[in-house]
């Protein structure tokens, strides 16, 4: 049975999040922020552009007893946000599911559970993946505050965006789905 995709007019579930120029959070300059819920109660997404190099995907699969394949040594892990950072997400393409998968929209689900990296070591997880630790979150209103403030830009994320993109060429290609030159943004916020 593959998961339904709830949706909710007026919230982003399913865009990313681009941090603008002079945000004044240190933890989220430059980064882009795949949302995977929005709504009413709050926002939870995952950072796609920053990557951790003091852990890999075999040390987290080997310290839960699992035997690390060759196949682990070609996920990187990255850093998902601030929150919870003991906390493994596993963000792909909606190829896979279990009973713990969220599908986020059409062609894209989040899986934080065991059984699927599991199927990441024995070679028959997700076909495209992002594994972080950590998330960013919102309260409620929260990010729809700092979205009128201009801290972030909106832009519809894609599977290309999310899984082929080079992690530091997310920003600027986040951006260009804008038509805009990364360039040209102005660390000054104002209001039209």
């Amino acid at each position: 049975m593959t998961p339904r995709v709830q949706t909710h007019e007026g919230y982003l579930t399913g865009h990313c999040l681009v941090a603008m120029p002079g945000m004044g959070d240190p933890r989220f300059d430059g980064t882009v922020i795949y949302l995977c819920t929005h709504s009413a109660e709050g926002a939870m997404g995952l950072v796609i552009n920053r990557g951790l190099d003091d852990i890999s995907f075999p040390d987290i699969v080997g310290q839960l007893g699992i035997d690390p394949t060759p196949q682990c040594d070609l996920v990187r892990v990255q850093f998902g946000g601030p929150v919870d950072m003991g906390r493994g997400f596993v963000l792909h393409t909606r190829d896979y599911h279990n009973e713990g998968t969220m599908a986020v929209d059409d062609s894209v689900a989040l899986t934080a559970t065991l059984d699927v990296l599991k199927a990441i070591a024995a070679g028959c997880g997700p076909h495209r993946l992002l594994m972080a630790l950590g998330y960013a979150g919102w309260s409620p209103g929260q990010l729809d505050i700092e979205l009128r403030e201009n801290a972030w830009l909106t832009v519809p994320a894609d599977r290309h965006l999310l899984f082929e993109v080079a992690l530091e060429e997310k920003y600027a290609a986040a951006i260009g789905l804008l038509g805009i030159d990364p360039r040209l943004l102005s660390e000054n916020m104002g209001h039209a």
